[in-house]
């Protein structure tokens, strides 16, 4: 059940009331592939691999399931070959999956709140991921 409709609230990437269907069609187009070589999300393609030969084999499945859908992407949106890709906050390579340096960045510059409101806000930061984490509204 792990490629079935999940309504957000909010979705992890900031958008609201964003249906569940949007990013289903992909989904469904690679379900055979999933987790195996490819990661969709939203609009979004990772086609991943541990070797180059393995990668064109993947590459070329996708491209042609793409084609074989009639779905098109836009290749100056599309970067081929490259050690690392952020994904989701996170970046993927060879190494393996941690978190986007930028994101850990914009956390340790956050200002320091001054305000009743402001310590509010900072302090249900934390709920909310939890609260979306397990799946449950904060």
């Amino acid at each position: 059940m792990r490629y079935e409709h999940y309504e957000f609230l909010v979705m992890p990437c900031g958008l609201r009331s964003v249906p569940a269907a949007f990013w289903t069609p992909l989904n469904r187009v690679f379900r055979c592939y999933g987790d195996r070589f490819v990661t969709v999300c939203l609009d979004d393609i990772l086609v991943y691999s541990k070797s180059q030969k393995a990668h064109m084999k993947y590459l070329n499945v996708v491209l042609r399931t793409l084609r074989r859908k009639q779905l098109y992407a836009k290749l100056s949106k599309c970067p081929f070959w490259v050690d690392r890709m952020s994904f989701l906050g996170h970046m993927n390579s060879a190494e393996g999956i941690f978190v986007d340096p930028q994101k850990i960045e914009a956390v340790v510059n956050w200002l320091r709140p001054t305000s009743v409101t402001e310590i509010q806000s900072f302090l249900s930061k934390p709920s909310i991921i939890v609260a979306l984490w397990k799946g449950s509204p904060p």
